[in-house]
């Protein structure tokens, strides 16, 4: 299995969507999980409160952190 060249995505990373149904919107990482098959879920939280989750892959993890 290759490394993703991708940084990870921690817990609280101020994050944006590049890919799939969410594409362009940025948001707090929140709940990371792996899943059975080995995908890697993430909930992102937008600044008004919206949660929705994403595979990791299609994440980028934007300079700077939220409080």
């Amino acid at each position: 299995m290759q490394k993703s060249k991708q940084s990870r995505v921690k817990d609280g990373d101020l994050c944006e969507v590049i890919g799939g149904t969410h594409a362009g919107k940025p948001g707090t990482a929140r709940d990371i999980k792996v899943s059975k098959t080995g995908a890697v879920t993430i909930t992102l939280v937008q600044s008004d409160g919206e949660r929705f989750k994403t595979l990791a892959k299609n994440v980028v993890v934007k300079k700077g952190k939220t409080a």
